[in-house]
């Protein structure tokens, strides 16, 4: 991952929590992943999965195109629902795939 992720943060969160956004920008997408001990899609993997787990809709649009430029195909993506299905729930899932495919 050479190119530096453009995070999606509110100008409003930028003003009011610019340490927030520090640690997001320069800890987490600057260190955090360009860890070489995973790669990038392995980190997609990893984050659409906690995303999914969690019920966490409103951060999965952003990560989805993160994943699709780390690799990952629909297919793969659909298949990781699906597999995540099983593991977390029907509804978890049902509400990715609906954001998926808006």
């Amino acid at each position: 991952m050479n190119a530096r992720i453009e995070s999606n943060i509110p100008p409003k969160m930028k003003e009011m929590a610019p340490e927030f956004v520090e640690y997001s920008e320069n800890i987490l997408f600057e260190k955090v992943w360009r860890d070489p001990v995973l790669t990038a899609k392995e980190r997609s993997v990893a984050t659409l999965s906690a995303l999914i787990s969690i019920g966490n809709t409103e951060q999965l649009p952003f990560h989805l195109e993160l994943a699709k430029r780390n690799g990952m195909t629909e297919k793969e993506i659909i298949a990781l629902v699906t597999h995540m299905a099983f593991y977390n729930g029907w509804p978890k899932a049902a509400l990715a795939l609906n954001v998926i495919l808006k």
